[in-house]
């Protein structure tokens, strides 16, 4: 055997770059300790929201009036409501409606944003202008207000929270994707792929979309805070899950009558809500840091 065989054979094998880079990503996102609690928390949340139900031993929609307003105790461990319902087992079963509007209104709203982002940024002209001039006007109202003012026509419901939100989660992904896709489609290599022949369909999906993911992929996790918080104050103000579903901000609603004699109804849905939204927050921020390696240097 020759001795170029035998250095090919000792010499290790390298990974690929693709392989290298989620390496890299995966060390930089491990030394962000708040990213790492904010992980661990989400897919404790995530859990909890699957496991959680069959777990509990009380119907979290049951009214028992004898033990309406009871403090928390070995029993109740977050106490009960005013119509005698265990807290504790609506937080559990509500987890799983709260992330569900998270998950799927930034899912629908991320996906029709990215689409019209790609094609603004990448066939500019006229079309850049229409969907540009559009996610403008969608922009020009507050976030909250505007999900308020659909959900007013369409009727209070949850499945129309995560229509609303959807919709305003549109013009956020559509300029940020937009301004990727600028930077992206100037690059040599585009001009090269095109020069072969390839179809557009095949630039976008398959050249430009990976190169943009990074922005997305954060863009959705701090998206996600901002959905389950709108969600909640539209179910606060009885806009949004109609009872006696256990959602987190319905329960606040439920409970702000009793705020002096029974703090404990509004307490527990409030911590949760704010450990939720704190979690995503602080991973998005981690993900952003570990996905730009300029933040690092």
């Amino acid at each position: 055997m020759s001795e170029k065989t035998l250095e090919a054979v000792n010499q290790p094998k390298r990974s690929s770059p693709r392989v290298e880079a989620y390496k890299a990503f995966w060390k930089r996102l491990r030394k962000n300790k708040a990213a790492v609690v904010g992980g661990f928390f989400i897919l404790l949340f995530i859990v909890v929201s699957i496991v959680g139900p069959w777990l509990t031993t009380y119907d979290p929609t049951e009214v028992v009036v004898l033990n309406k307003l009871q403090p928390p105790s070995a029993e109740h461990w977050f106490g009960t409501d005013n119509f005698g319902r265990d807290i504790f087992t609506r937080i559990i079963h509500g987890m799983s409606l709260t992330l569900q509007v998270g998950f799927l209104s930034v899912g629908m709203g991320g996906s029709i944003g990215v689409v019209l982002g790609i094609v603004s940024g990448y066939y500019g002209g006229k079309i850049d202008t229409i969907i540009m001039r559009v996610m403008d006007v969608l922009l020009a109202f507050p976030g909250i207000l505007l999900a308020l003012a659909i959900v007013s026509v369409l009727g209070g419901s949850l499945t129309n929270v995560i229509i609303a939100v959807s919709i305003f989660s549109v013009p956020a992904f559509a300029r940020i994707v937009r301004g990727s896709t600028l930077t992206v489609r100037k690059l040599e290599y585009i001009d090269a792929v095109r020069a072969l022949g390839a179809s557009d369909f095949r630039i976008i999906f398959k050249h430009i979309l990976p190169n943009v993911m990074s922005p997305i992929i954060v863009q959705a996790t701090l998206r996600i805070a901002t959905a389950v918080l709108t969600a909640s104050g539209l179910s606060f103000l009885g806009l949004g899950a109609q009872p006696p579903a256990p959602e987190w901000g319905a329960m606040l609603n439920d409970g702000r009558t009793y705020m002096t004699t029974a703090p404990h109804i509004i307490l527990f849905p409030g911590i949760m809500i704010v450990l939720v939204v704190l979690a995503f927050n602080i991973f998005g921020d981690g993900l952003r840091d570990a996905l730009d390696p300029k933040m690092n240097r």
